[in-house]
């Protein structure tokens, strides 16, 4: 891998890829930095909102409490939810002319499905020099319609974004801002509870939501705990991903005694749960700052922990519920970790992969999260069997009352913006949550995790009366596939014709009372892959690796090379 290359097409010199490009291809949002501008919502971009608008003879997942509903029509006023009106019996034919009969705009969404909008608790966007609009779209396009950005940009960008999709002046989402100690501010590292103290009283103050702790940095616990009580005071959420350099100070029980919000991935919850020691032992030759070394020896920690159901597990999920600790489990993202090709090769790439993530999606020891450059299979059955106790603990979690929230950590290990988002749906049912459960967390869980700190309720989350229009619109029923929810559908066979056809994916996602045509947002998602690869960003992208990517690569791997031994065995003959 030629890491110079890599940087180049990381850095906002890849606009020299421009030389040569016909303005019918110039699609700017794919050829801007990462930290450009959001541009502005465009003509056609999204009707709406409306003083009227009705949702007609619709299925209704309301998002908690497994309740289903339907056929019912949905009346919405600007920005809010007004009226849920039953339309009649699932099984008669629906009277064509029920009121009301004043709406600006009607959708005719008979025997389709209505669902909150999902709620991400963890994301980012900028991976691979990528437009934050980018991300938007492919969010929007899956029902995405709030994302906890941890953080989603620098805290200036974020909080123009996150003011201007609340005044629909951009297609977006819902941004929730939370920022890391430290940033955005100018007055140096929070290096003492007293820094930390000041940072977060800044932090209210201009714009960030809540905290995102890391386990590195300049801070540690006694940081960590100031913080976590500082933002208490000021109405500022929590969240950690406990990093291994913290496993010395804190762990997951510890942060969730000291007032964290949300532990999210896998980090510090088997820490907890060690036999003895702070640490698991790495073997010989570990570092850290290697990341195929790091994460090679992470899936280890679970030989040396407490197993599932002993009176140590138990206790730990118990007292984590009395903390009031939500997990954040983000299972898609190390997916890689447990089947590589199966990440490499997943079939919306081709069309939706910007070409520029893809290549920092390649195999290299300095892009973050790109560790599998020599992956064997004796690290995917390791992480396989992790998996196996990561899920049982998320299940166990869910089983006694504690609360799980849907994120992604989405733009890295071939994780993509919105596509992301149903894939963890899907292992959140894999972990043992019904399907129900599994949107539930994506919804009102992880709202209301958004929404605690603020001491009010969630306006968001779920489809009822006087909430905020944020809501997906799909033709099939996700409660019998969840697959049907991916932007690229699901296939099925016609039994009558023997013909595959793709059903699915969302139609319409309603954000803020705006009505986005979902498939219309992906269309202008593959025109910006489109406009990367017209200006030559796959130029040097490894033709073997990106056999199922967006760049082409060759038709498939080809044959390995003899060995040398065999080699000079035909030699000698």
């Amino acid at each position: 891998m030629d890491l110079s290359r890599r940087s180049l097409l990381r850095s906002a010199g890849a606009a020299a890829g421009l030389v040569g490009l016909t303005p019918k291809l110039a699609n700017a949002s794919a050829l801007v930095p990462a930290d450009s501008p959001t541009p502005p919502r465009g003509p056609g971009e999204g009707q709406g909102p409306f003083e009227k608008l009705v949702i007609r003879g619709v299925n209704v997942i309301v998002g908690t409490g497994g309740a289903v509903r339907g056929p019912v029509d949905v009346v919405i006023h600007g920005n809010r939810i007004q009226q849920i009106i039953p339309a009649g019996a699932p099984s008669q034919a629906l009277a064509p002319d029920r009121p009301p009969h004043d709406a600006e705009h009607e959708i005719d969404a008979t025997g389709m499905w209505l669902l909150p909008g999902l709620v991400d608790e963890h994301t980012h966007t900028g991976t691979g020099d990528t437009p934050r609009t980018y991300a938007y779209k492919l969010w929007l396009g899956h029902g995405v319609t709030t994302v906890r950005g941890v953080s989603l940009a620098d805290n200036d960008d974020a909080v123009s974004d996150q003011q201007r999709s609340e005044r629909n002046e951009i297609v977006a989402p819902r941004i929730v801002n939370y920022q890391t100690p430290g940033s955005g501010w100018a007055d140096g590292p929070v290096d003492s509870p007293d820094e930390a103290r000041r940072w977060v009283a800044w932090a209210a103050g201009h714009g960030v939501n809540g905290i995102k702790f890391f386990g590195e940095g300049p801070y540690g616990r006694p940081e960590i705990e100031a913080a976590i009580t500082a933002a208490g005071q000021h109405g500022l959420g929590t969240t950690m991903h406990h990093s291994p350099p913290i496993y010395p100070q804190l762990n997951a029980l510890e942060t969730g005694r000291l007032g964290l919000g949300t532990v999210t991935h896998f980090y510090g919850h088997f820490e907890a749960l060690l036999k003895e020691g702070r640490e698991h032992p790495k073997p010989p030759g570990y570092d850290y700052e290697n990341e195929a070394s790091r994460w090679r020896a992470v899936a280890e920690v679970i030989n040396y922990t407490f197993p599932p159901g002993s009176p140590q597990w138990r206790s730990y999920l118990a007292e984590q519920l009395d903390n009031g600790v939500t997990f954040g489990p983000t299972f898609g993202v190390y997916l890689a970790g447990r089947d590589l090709l199966r990440v490499r090769g997943l079939e919306w790439h081709p069309r939706f992969a910007l070409p520029s993530l893809w290549n920092f999606w390649e195999p290299s020891p300095e892009a973050h999260g790109s560790f599998y450059y020599d992956w064997r299979t004796e690290d995917e059955v390791s992480w396989k069997r992790f998996y196996q106790q990561y899920m049982q603990l998320i299940h166990d979690y869910k089983s006694i009352g504690g609360r799980i929230a849907g994120g992604t950590d989405p733009g890295f290990i071939y994780n993509l913006y919105g596509f992301a988002n149903i894939n963890e749906l899907e292992m959140l049912r894999e972990a043992g949550l019904t399907p129900l459960e599994a949107i539930e967390a994506m919804t009102y869980n992880t709202a209301l995790t958004l929404a605690e700190p603020t001491g009010a309720k969630p306006e968001f989350g779920l489809v009822e009366e006087g909430l905020l229009a944020d809501l997906a619109i799909v033709g099939a029923n996700p409660l019998e596939d969840l697959k049907t929810l991916y932007g690229t559908g699901t296939p099925r066979l016609d039994a009558e014709t023997g013909d595959i056809a793709r059903i699915g994916g969302v139609q319409w996602t309603i954000r803020n009372g705006i009505v986005y045509d979902a498939k219309r947002l992906l269309a202008d998602v593959a025109e910006m892959v489109q406009a990367q690869q017209a200006a030559g960003y796959c130029r040097d992208v490894d033709p073997d690796w990106s056999t199922a990517g967006p760049c082409g690569g060759s038709r498939g791997a080809d044959i390995a090379p003899a060995a040398k031994p065999a080699q000079r065995a035909a030699a000698l003959r």
